[in-house]
């Protein structure tokens, strides 16, 4: 499905025969907080509008000039008041959107990095939701974080299981060149560890860790923000007092045992899997230091919703239930058989269920039992984008004004995940922003840069 101008049908300033992706200053100045009508921050939004303004543009026989004419004389309000008298529209949108039809593409490839974040994109596979919702999806492993975005932005892969700063970062051009991309939904939160080096058994105060180096998934990682917001709540400058390298996650391990990593903030199962090999222990879990941050996403181009509504919608509808599916505690032990094979994860079972399971061997002599090591929760909070857009701007990996809610809304498209949430029959939240707390530290959402400002330590 192409679509014309998502601008107001009603509006006598808009120019309907421009593409969606037209540039000119006409439909620039056109922006949704000018237009009105649904949310096009949404995929439904977009199709409403869209199937609005085949309708109106069907009055004026397809004549734009003609309905830009009529609209200036007579006012657009008036205008949708006389169709809406005669024409069910509201209707007409309903049953359009409730009746989209099979997807438009069903042989879909969808990227994953090799970690147990990606459970719900790669357990789709095996456990067949794909195949629930009408898709023939094959997941690829990919070795990191870099390759699976450069894959992503050059349309090898159609969707892709990411890190939940990349969309936002990509979006804005931070790190590779400028493409619009949206999360519609979460995979996992909590799920990381601090792992150090067993020959620092003796150094378990962060204030000892000058000097050390360590290894994080991404610069643009919840791991790589988390790691310096610790460090630097013990007095530590990340960018002077210790070193941080990126080192795909199936290296973690590899770099730990050769010496070249003191430790790594990283992502399951490489944390489990150092004190399975005897050689880290885990020093802390992400969740201690904020209880429910968010990891992992699924996300896409904005031109794939667009373009592929239906097949969108269904790839959505297969991520949540399968989110929802490993939410479940009585679920764990069959996902961990089903996604250790060597074509998904490539661990032992025994690893991949302690994570799971949150019944782990720290590596320091003791069983630990903590149920949401790793939980899964699709729902896209704004505020969480705000925060992750509050610690680039800390850290120099964007600069200059942000409009830090603007950002994160049109990124994470809370929406879309909230309506298939309870189409599914799931409990989606009513609001889009709460407060965070990390490391005894509210959040305050409405003063993000009010929040950057008020770190010691931060980029200078």
């Amino acid at each position: 499905m192409t679509v014309k101008s998502l601008g107001n049908p009603y509006s006598s300033e808009t120019d309907l025969r421009h593409g969606v992706d037209c540039g000119c200053a006409g439909c620039v100045t056109s922006a949704v907080e000018k237009q009105g009508g649904p949310d096009l921050s949404t995929s439904e939004g977009m199709l409403e509008r869209a199937v609005e303004s085949a309708i109106v543009r069907s009055v004026f026989g397809q004549s734009d000039i003609g309905r830009r004419s009529f609209m200036g004389m007579m006012g657009g309000t008036t205008m949708a008041a006389a169709l809406a008298s005669v024409f069910p529209m509201d209707q007409a949108k309903a049953a359009i959107l409730d009746n989209l039809g099979p997807p438009e593409k069903t042989d879909l490839n969808i990227g994953f990095v090799p970690i147990t974040c990606a459970t719900p994109i790669i357990m789709a596979q095996p456990l067949g939701f794909y195949e629930r919702y009408g898709l023939n999806a094959q997941v690829i492993k990919t070795a990191g974080w870099a390759v699976a975005r450069d894959k992503s932005l050059n349309g090898e892969y159609d969707a892709s299981h990411m890190l939940t700063p990349m969309p936002l970062a990509m979006t804005l051009g931070a790190g590779s060149i400028a493409e619009p991309y949206i999360m519609p939904a979460v995979e996992n939160i909590n799920g990381q560890a601090i792992v150090l080096s067993n020959e620092h058994l003796d150094k378990r105060d962060p204030t000892q860790w000058k000097g050390f180096t360590f290894g994080v998934p991404f610069e643009y990682s919840m791991h790589n923000f988390l790691l310096r917001y610790y460090v630097a709540e013990f007095g530590l400058d990340p960018d002077v007092d210790i070193q941080i390298r990126v080192v795909p996650p199936p290296e973690m391990v590899a770099n730990l045992r050769a010496g070249n990593l003191d430790g790594y903030l990283s992502p399951d199962p490489f944390n489990q899997r150092a004190v399975f090999e005897g050689i880290g222990f885990i020093h802390l879990l992400t969740k201690e230091i904020w209880e429910g941050h968010p990891c992992c996403a699924f996300a896409a181009p904005l031109s794939f919703a667009q373009e592929l509504p239906n097949t969108y919608g269904a790839l959505l509808k297969s991520i949540i239930d399968a989110t929802q599916y490993a939410s479940a505690a009585e679920n764990r032990k069959e996902i961990s058989e089903a996604i250790a094979p060597t074509n998904y994860l490539n661990q032992p079972v025994t690893v991949i269920e302690q994570v799971l399971t949150g019944t782990y061997a720290d590596g320091l002599g003791e069983v630990q039992r903590v149920p949401d090591r790793i939980d899964f929760d699709p729902f896209p909070w704004h505020s969480m984008g705000v925060w992750i857009l509050t610690q680039m701007k800390r850290w120099g990996y964007i600069e200059g004004d942000v409009d830090y809610k603007a950002v994160a809304e049109q990124v994470y498209l809370a929406a879309d995940c909230k309506k298939v949430m309870e189409d599914l029959g799931y409990e989606a939240p009513d609001v889009t922003y709460k407060s965070h707390t990390i490391m005894g530290k509210t959040f305050d959402y409405n003063e993000p840069e009010a929040y950057v400002d008020s770190f010691a330590i931060k980029k200078g």
